[in-house]
C-alpha cells in the first residue's frame, strides 16, 4: 500500500499539517518516536497568524480560555494599547494542550497516528519514497508519494536528505524547568541584570511556574546532567530568593544557536518547522511559525496529490516560507543580544524603547512578533495588501 503523505512528527506542525492534508482528501499517516504524548510544555504561547490559523478550522474555540501575553523585543516592552486591534499579542497558553487539541482534530478527520515508530531511514524513488519504520512489533517498511519531516531541531529526515542547517553556532546556555510549590516573584518578560544574566519567571497552568535562568559566562550543556539543584542555586545566586523546596515537574536546558535549512524541500522530501528552523525559544515564535509552514504546505501538496498543481506550486513552499525561516533566526539572534549583552547596551536600549513609542515603529515590530507582518515576494507591485494574508 502506497499512502498519498508521511508525516514524521506528532507535535504541533505535524498534527496541523496531517488534518491540512486530510481536509484536502490526502491520505496521511503520522509516524511519531515518542510512545506517549509529552505532558511538559516546552512552548507557552502562540502568536496573532497562528490563532488566526486555528480559527479558520474552528480550533481556536477547542482551546478554551489563553491569556494574554506581554508582548516585548529583546525584553524591551512593546505598548499593544496604542495600536489597532489586529496587532493583538501573543496568547498564553501550555503547548500540550495545543498539541493535545490537534490530536484530536485530526484523529476525528481519520488520520492515523501511530506513536512509538521511529522513522530511521528512506529510499526516494521516482514516484514514491519508502521509509523504514522501528516499531514494538520490529522493523518495516512503509511508501508514499511524499515525505515531510516534521520531527524537530534534530530532524532524521532531514539528516538522511542530506539537507544542510546552518546558522550560529551556541554561546550561551539557558536553564529553564516547571515548578511547583515556590511564590518567587513573577518576571513574565524577564528581568535583564546588569552583568548580562537574566532571570524569568511566569505563571502556567494548575499552580505551575515556569522559571529561566542565565547567569552570564553560562556554557551551553547538555541537558540529561542538569539538576534542579544546579538551577535552583543558580536562582538565588541573582535573585537572592530561593526555591530549593520547589516540586521540580520538568527540567530542560537550551542555547542561544538559531539555524535554517538550506532546503525545505527536496524531490519528494519536505521539511517544517523545527526541522528547518531553530532559535532560542523567544517571542512564541517557534511554534507559530512551524504552525504557519504547515498551513503553507498543506494546500499545495493536497493539490498535487490530486492532479491539479501546475509543476512549479511546491516549489514556492521553499521561496516563500524559507525567507520567514531566515527572518526568525535573525530576530532572535538580535532579540538575545539585545537581552543578554550587559550594562554598556543600555544606551541602545534606551534607543529602541523611544523609537516604538512612535507608531509605525511599534507597529513594524509587533506586525514582526505577531506574524501579521509578513507578506510573500509575489513580483512586481506596489498595493501594501500584495503577498499577504487576507
Amino acid at each position: 500500500m502506497t499512502r498519498d503523505v508521511i508525516v514524521v512528527g506528532a507535535g504541533p506542525v505535524g498534527l496541523m499539517l496531517a488534518g491540512e492534508l486530510r481536509l484536502g482528501g490526502v491520505d496521511v499517516a503520522i509516524y511519531e518516536r515518542l510512545a506517549a504524548r509529552p505532558t511538559e510544555s516546552r512552548g507557552a504561547s502562540f502568536t496573532r497568524r497562528t490563532a488566526e490559523c486555528f480559527a479558520q478550522r474552528g480550533l481556536l474555540d477547542r482551546l478554551g480560555p489563553t491569556e494574554p501575553a506581554e508582548s516585548h523585543f529583546g525584553g524591551v516592552p512593546i505598548d499593544l494599547g496604542q495600536l489597532p486591534e489586529d496587532h493583538a499579542g501573543a496568547r498564553g497558553i501550555s503547548q500540550y494542550r495545543t498539541e493535545r487539541m490537534l490530536e484530536g482534530w485530526v484523529t476525528e478527520l481519520g488520520v492515523p497516528v501511530f506513536r512509538g515508530h521511529e522513522v530511521t531511514d528512506f529510499e526516494e524513488g521516482p514516484d514514491r519514497v519508502v521509509v523504514t519504520v522501528d516499531g514494538p512489533a520490529g522493523s518495516g517498511r512503509e511508501a508514499a508519494r511524499f515525505l515531510v519531516g516534521c520531527d524537530g531541531g534534530r530532524s532524521t529526515v532531514r539528516a538522511r536528505a542530506g539537507i544542510d542547517f546552518t546558522g550560529s553556532e551556541p554561546t550561551r546556555g539557558f536553564y529553564t524547568a516547571d515548578v511547583t510549590g515556590i511564590d518567587t516573584r513573577r518576571r513574565r518578560i524577564g528581568e535583564n541584570l546588569p552583568d548580562g544574566s537574566m532571570v524569568m519567571a511566569m505563571d502556567l497552568e494548575d499552580g505551575v511556574t515556569r522559571v529561566v535562568v542565565h547567569e552570564r559566562g553560562m556554557p551551553p550543556r547538555d541537558r540529561s546532567s542538569l539538576s534542579y539543584q544546579e538551577l535552583a542555586d543558580s536562582w538565588q545566586r541573582l535573585t537572592g530568593e530561593s526555591i530549593h523546596h520547589g516540586c521540580c515537574r520538568w527540567i530542560s536546558c537550551f542555547t542561544d544557536a538559531s539555524r535554517v535549512s538550506s532546503e525545505y524541500r527536496r524531490g519528494r522530501i519536505f521539511l517544517a518547522g523545527d526541522a528547518t528552523h531553530v532559535q532560542p525559544p523567544a517571542m512564541a515564535q517557534g511554534l507559530s511559525v512551524g504552525v504557519q509552514d504547515a498551513v503553507n504546505l498543506g494546500w499545495k501538496l493536497a493539490a498535487a496529490v490530486h492532479g491539479w498543481a501546475p509543476p512549479e506550486l511546491l516549489d514556492t513552499y521553499h521561496t516563500e516560507r524559507h525567507p520567514i525561516g531566515r527572518q526568525l533566526a535573525r530576530n532572535a539572534r538580535a532579540a538575545i543580544e539585545l537581552r543578554l549583552t550587559g550594562a554598556e547596551l543600555d544606551p541602545l536600549r534606551g534607543v529602541l524603547a523611544d523609537l516604538i513609542t512612535h507608531t509605525d515603529a511599534a507597529e513594524h515590530l509587533a506586525g514582526m512578533l505577531s506574524g501579521l507582518g509578513i507578506h510573500y515576494d509575489l513580483g512586481p507591485g506596489e498595493h501594501p495588501l500584495l503577498g499577504r494574508r487576507m
